[in-house]
C-alpha cells in the first residue's frame, strides 16, 4: 500500500486504534500488494471510513507525464498513468472478511503503452512483442476477497482469491512499495520480480505464525493479454510457494519459487519457473521515513535460457514535502532483438540507473499534488551500442501527480 509518513504502525487516523490486517493479528502497516508483507514500521497510505461494521481506506496516484527516452529506439510521448484501490474488511463469525478492488486508467493511453528503453514483455496487438516499451496495466488489476481465521493471539489461517488477483510469488508490486511507488517508470526487473501481480485466477492459502507467513498459491500462468479493458477466463494451471519473515518492525525477507505454465502469449509452448527473494528496510525518523529494497529474480525458461535480474531501489521522503529516490537494475536480457537482427535469441546483460525527485503541494485533506522528474542511464554492452545510438542512452520523465493519502 505505500506509505505515508505521520500514520506509523497501522495507527488509525481517526483515534479508534491500530488496525488488524486481514490475514492474520498483526498490524495493518504489514500488508502491501495481493497477501504479501512489507516491514510492519511502513507508513499505512490511504484515507480511511467506517461504516457500520465495515472499515474503508482508499488510496490513489495519478501521475502526468513527459517522457523522453534517447536514441533511435527511444521516442517522446505524453501520457498518464494511474492507479486507485479500495479495501474494506470486517469481523465475520470467528474471523476476518476482506474484499480488495484495484483499477487503472492505464488502457487510455493506448495499448502500446510508453517508451521506456531496455523493457520487454507482452505484446501490443497479439503479434508482435514489445520492445524497448512499457505495457499499459489492465482496467482491472485486482478483484479479490479473503477470510482469515485467528489461532492465537499471534497466528492465523487465510484464504484470498482474485480475478484478478496475485498470487504468492515475489516481493510486493513495485506500485505498492514505499521504495519504489514515486518513480513513475516501471522497473526493467518487473518481469523477473512481480510480474503475476495482475492475474486472472488466483487462489492462496497460508498460515502467519507470529513473524512468519507460510502460504501457496495455484494461479494462471498466462500474461494478460493485449485488451486492457475486460477480465479475462480464471486458469488455475500454475502453482507458487513463498515464506516470508519479518524479523523486526523495520525489516521484511522472503523467498518464493513459482511454475509459470506458458506465461507469454506469443511463444504458448515456452514455460518458466521462478525464484525470488528480497530484503526490505524500512526506517522511519522524525517527521521522514526512507525505504530500501533489494531483490533478486531468476527465470528458467524451458525451453530456453536462465536469465536473472537485480534491483536495488531506495527512497527517502523528508517532512511530507521532499522526496528523493533511486534505482540500480541489472537483467540479462533476450528479448531486445527480434528477427532478422543478427543479434536475435542472444542473452544481454544490461544495467540502468535512476535518479528522481519530487516536490510535494498539499492541496486539501488526503490529497497532494506533486511535481518531479527522474533521469535515467542505460550502461550497455559493446556489442549493442550501435542499435541504441552509439553511446551510453541517457533518457528523463518530468512529471506531476495526485496523490489520495
Amino acid at each position: 500500500m505505500g506509505g505515508m509518513p505521520g500514520m506509523n504502525m497501522g495507527e488509525d487516523e481517526m483515534g479508534m486504534g491500530p488496525m488488524q490486517g486481514m490475514y492474520g493479528p498483526y498490524l495493518m502497516s504489514r500488508e502491501a500488494s495481493g497477501t504479501s508483507w512489507q516491514p510492519e514500521s511502513t507508513p499505512v497510505e490511504g484515507a480511511q471510513l467506517m461504516a457500520g461494521n465495515w472499515m474503508w481506506m482508499f488510496h490513489g496516484i495519478v501521475n502526468g507525464i513527459y517522457d523522453h527516452q534517447s536514441g533511435p529506439r527511444g521516442g517522446t510521448k505524453w501520457f498518464s498513468n494511474s492507479m486507485g484501490m479500495a479495501m474494506g474488511q470486517r469481523p465475520l463469525g470467528p474471523g476476518t472478511l476482506g474484499l480488495r478492488a484495484m483499477l487503472s486508467l492505464d488502457p487510455l493511453m493506448g495499448k502500446r503503452g510508453y517508451p521506456l528503453l531496455l523493457q520487454t514483455g507482452e505484446t501490443a496487438d497479439g503479434r508482435t512483442p514489445l520492445v524497448d516499451r512499457q505495457h499499459p496495466h489492465d482496467l482491472f488489476m485486482e478483484l479479490a476477497g479473503s477470510y482469515s481465521v485467528p489461532l492465537s493471539e499471534r497466528d492465523s489461517v487465510f484464504v484470498y482469491f482474485g480475478n484478478p488477483g496475485e498470487p504468492a510469488l515475489g516481493p510486493p508490486a513495485f506500485m505498492h512499495r514505499f521504495s519504489g511507488e514515486d518513480n513513475p517508470q516501471a522497473p526493467l526487473t518487473h518481469h523477473w520480480l512481480d510480474s503475476t501481480h495482475i492475474t486472472y485466477g488466483v487462489g492462496t492459502t497460508g498460515v502467519v505464525l507470529d513473524q512468519w507467513k507460510i502460504e501457496a498459491s495455484v494461479f494462471n500462468g498466462r500474461e494478460p493479454d493485449q485488451n486492457r479493458w475486460n477480465i479475462n477466463s480464471p486458469k488455475f494451471d500454475s502453482a507458487s510457494g513463498r515464506v516470508t519473515f519479518n524479523p523486526s518492525a523495520n525489516w521484511s525477507l522472503q523467498a518464493s519459487y513459482g511454475y509459470l505454465k506458458s506465461p507469454e502469449q506469443l511463444a504458448p509452448a515456452t514455460h518458466e519457473r521462478r525464484v525470488t527473494a528480497s530484503a526490505i528496510y524500512n526506517l522511519p525518523f522524525g517527521d521522514n521515513n526512507w525505504a530500501t529494497t533489494f531483490a533478486w529474480g531468476r527465470k528458467m525458461e524451458s525451453p530456453g535460457d536462465d536469465l536473472d535480474g537485480f534491483l536495488l531501489e531506495s527512497a527517502i521522503n523528508l517532512a511530507e514535502t521532499h522526496t528523493i529516490f533511486g534505482r540500480i537494475e541489472r537483467t540479462d536480457e533476450d528479448e531486445l532483438f527480434q528477427p532478422p537482427s543478427p543479434l536475435a535469441g542472444r542473452s544481454f546483460a544490461v544495467n540502468e540507473f535512476s535518479l528522481g525527485y519530487i516536490y510535494d503541494i498539499p492541496v486539501v485533506e488526503h490529497l497532494k499534488l506533486g511535481i518531479g522528474g527522474v533521469s535515467t542511464l542505460d550502461v550497455l554492452p559493446s556489442e549493442m551500442r550501435a542499435a541504441y545510438g552509439g553511446r551510453t542512452p541517457l533518457s528523463f520523465m518530468a512529471f506531476m501527480r495526485l496523490k489520495l493519502l
